[in-house]
């Protein structure tokens, strides 16, 4: 049985070949509660993502735009902690949820929880690996020694600005996928995404043997049909998120019909 990052390659990949729209979802545990979370990736599992971003919320998102920092600030108030987000998993993972779920925060709060003991916790609760998007290349090797032999994602990020020869590091280092991040900036619902899309995408799945997934001001049909046949998947998390804030009790279904109608639109 596949684990971690070659369950979730798989998935993008076993998607990709019967010409569907392989999604990866991120939401922010906590928001507004646990049971709002739990309805939600329920929900979730009818579209049969490829994998979810499940964020743990920080109290200093670098990387996240408005709409995701607020979500935060919703889950900071239920005080959550490390136990509790692998409570949450291993409850929806025993209530027939498949896709895999990746623990997506910030370094500070794996580095005091505990390397070795997030790692054992992860492979213990069903967490299948992991975003860290303020870990740079030049500081992963304590987390990449924890994780070998694991079996366990620890997904990279490049950006726009990333030059070629840093592209291939991260393509050599990242596992599960490699994440394109479309703009420069932070996270958040775009009109447009930049002009130059897809020649970048490209030029980073030349150098990638993993998956290549876009993310970033993913919201709308027209974006899958542009980004589809230069990308393997597609990360979409401010739209849904933006649906927590405007309603957090009709969420879950809005965002299963989100999803939904983002996968049928190519």
């Amino acid at each position: 049985m596949l684990k971690g990052k070659e369950k979730i390659k798989q998935a993008i990949l076993s998607q990709k070949a019967k010409g569907e729209v392989p999604l990866i979802p991120y939401i922010t545990a906590f928001d507004p509660d646990v049971d709002t979370t739990k309805r939600i990736l329920l929900e979730m599992a009818e579209v049969e993502p490829s994998c979810v971003e499940l964020g743990f919320p920080f109290s200093d998102p670098v990387a996240d735009g408005p709409t995701i920092q607020k979500a935060m600030v919703r889950a900071l108030k239920n005080a959550p902690t490390l136990d509790d987000y692998f409570e949450l998993v291993a409850e929806v993972k025993s209530q027939g949820f498949q896709s895999p779920i990746l623990l997506m925060t910030y370094y500070n709060i794996l580095y005091r929880y505990g390397l070795n003991r997030v790692v054992e916790r992860a492979l213990s609760y069903g967490v299948d690996g992991f975003i860290v998007p303020d870990l740079p290349l030049e500081e992963i090797a304590p987390f990449k020694r924890e994780l070998k032999g694991t079996g366990l994602a620890l997904v990279l990020l490049c950006a726009p600005t990333t030059p070629e020869d840093r592209i291939k590091r991260i393509a050599n280092s990242t596992t599960g996928f490699l994440y394109y991040v479309s703009l420069t900036g932070i996270t958040g619902v775009r009109e447009r995404l930049p002009e130059d899309i897809a020649q970048r995408l490209t030029l980073v799945k030349k150098f990638s043997r993993q998956p290549v997934a876009v993310g970033f001001g993913i919201s709308k049909p027209e974006h899958v049909r542009l980004l589809s046949p230069y990308a393997d998947a597609l990360v979409v998390g401010s739209a849904l998120v933006r649906l927590i804030e405007e309603d957090p009790k009709s969420a879950p279904k809005a965002i299963k019909n989100l999803l939904l109608s983002l996968k049928n639109s190519q």
